[in-house]
């Protein structure tokens, strides 16, 4: 199997299309800005849907389902919303088309729409729309929803699951009683998407809030998770945001309080997509293609058989699939490659590239000797195991690999995180080295969009961990820091 894959050092976008055409996970789409999610691509989204699924629902939430299409309306009800989504929106005006005369097809002037139709950019305001029939007494409260589906922002610029026009994700939109309770949600979501980043992605990500200028359209207050790709772009990997009242308030959503009182309730909303898988490619690839951590890999080992002639591929058969159910038993993801009509060379090359963790090598010497012999991906490190001890060592082996990939990109992100006291000092490591860069900012809009044109670099978050509270001086106006906050260039 010839790979054609560019070297990251040579160009780092084409890089990244070149591994996702070449581990066959996206193609693009004849709509412009679309993509088309192959089986490889959608096997790693069912995994990371699955796995957040779970933790939505031990967290409390269900799931359900809100329509499409939103009336133009509904948008207008809150200001700051249909303003930060007034450039995306795609409008449904007609509901039908007919024949032309000379055998095409064209919309009919009289099926127009008596109200034109937003195609779901976010879901906030059919949802709020809907939970005030839902929502009369604080015994209804609270509402933990959650749904899956897919939204349409229309993008100008757009990179296979970095950003398209259209694009699979999953948001939470819950309601509550109270103001402290709907911070409480807001920040116990976030917790689940760097649980799942860290935990399952293997991608360290730092935690903290956004700008006012970064904030989500209607949020009072958007927090996030921001992750450091191995260019030195950062990627904003996961957003919860606390509503406050607003959208409460625009839809008419009240309740009446154990006293009797009727007050407006509290929201929050969540949500990450498939922009993840963009990250986790970014984050542990190379120029041999893919490579993904186990707890999310479609498929974690594979056999690899290897003969002859038929008598050698008989017994190598048989054994490898003696491994295949031992494997199966113990929980892995496993396949075997017993496909004649690829030599194993061509196979060991298409499992490389499409980064499956461990392939395991079976031939007539293994049989007669009862070994097998394991290649890791992410290192290219080889062992010789014994066949009865398979189910075990793959199993640790997993785990270690899930670790040491965890622990590779972290490394690289703290290696890559530096801190400026001065704006010259600022732009020399943006413009030289990329990455992360703590600096003191006054905290006003005008300092942060100066920076933005300036650098190109835009205020990631503030962070909760560090930097609140560290005294100092914005490093553009010498007015005094509300202390440091992360930049970086970013997807």
């Amino acid at each position: 199997m010839a790979k054609q894959i560019t070297s990251q050092q040579k160009d780092y976008a084409q890089w990244y299309q070149d591994v996702v055409r070449e581990s066959k996970l996206a193609d693009h789409s004849p709509v412009r800005g679309c993509m088309v999610i192959r089986p490889n691509g959608y096997a790693l989204w069912e995994n990371m849907q699955q796995s957040l699924d779970q933790m939505f629902k031990d967290t409390g939430h269900s799931n359900a389902y809100f329509p499409l299409f939103i009336p133009k309306s509904y948008l207008s009800k809150e200001a700051e919303h249909v303003e930060g989504f007034a450039k995306e929106c795609a409008v449904v005006t007609h509901s039908r088309l007919i024949n032309t005369e000379d055998g095409k097809v064209d919309v009919d002037p009289e099926s127009e729409l008596e109200e034109q139709l937003i195609v779901r950019p976010t879901s906030e305001t059919i949802i709020w729309d809907t939970y005030r029939n839902w929502i009369q007494s604080y015994r209804d409260l609270p509402l933990l929803l959650n749904q899956w589906a897919n939204v349409v922002r229309w993008e100008m610029r757009t990179r296979l699951f970095l950003r398209t026009m259209e694009f699979l994700w999953q948001e939470g939109h819950t309601a509550h009683a109270t103001k402290e309770e709907a911070i409480e949600e807001t920040e116990r979501m976030l917790g689940v998407y760097q649980t799942f980043a860290e935990e399952y992605m293997a991608m360290p990500v730092i935690p903290g809030t956004k700008t006012e200028a970064e904030r989500f359209a209607g949020a009072i207050e958007t927090y996030c998770i921001e992750a450091l790709m191995q260019d030195n772009r950062a990627l904003q990997a996961g957003t919860s945001h606390f509503l406050g009242q607003n959208f409460a308030k625009a839809f008419d959503v009240r309740f009446q309080d154990k006293d009797g009182e009727e007050k407006y309730v509290w929201a929050s909303s969540w949500g990450v997509s498939t922009r993840l898988i963009g990250g986790l490619i970014m984050t542990h690839s190379d120029d041999d293609g893919l490579v993904l951590p186990p707890k999310l890999a479609p498929v974690q080992a594979v056999i690899v058989p290897i003969w002859k002639n038929d008598d050698e591929k008989t017994q190598v058969l048989e054994y490898a699939q003696g491994i295949q159910s031992a494997l199966k038993e113990a929980g892995v993801r496993c396949r075997l490659d017993d496909r004649d009509q690829y030599k194993p060379g061509w196979k060991f090359s298409q499992h490389e590239v499409e980064g499956v963790p461990l392939r395991l090598a079976v031939g007539p010497r293994d049989v007669q000797n009862g070994n097998v012999e394991i290649a890791r991906r992410h290192d290219r490190t080889k062992d010789i195991v014994p066949t009865d001890e398979i189910a075990g060592k793959v199993q640790d082996e997993l785990k270690n690999i899930q670790h040491e990939l965890y622990q590779a990109a972290k490394e690289r992100m703290e290696k890559n995180t530096f801190h400026a006291e001065t704006y010259d000092e600022f732009k020399e490591i943006i413009n030289q080295k990329g990455g992360f860069v703590y600096a003191h900012w006054d905290g006003t809009t005008e300092t942060e969009l100066k920076i933005k044109e300036d650098t190109k670099a835009t205020i990631r978050c503030l962070p909760f961990d560090y930097g609140k509270g560290v005294s100092g001086k914005c490093m553009v106006t010498g007015e005094p820091s509300i202390g440091k906050v992360i930049f970086a260039r970013a997807y």
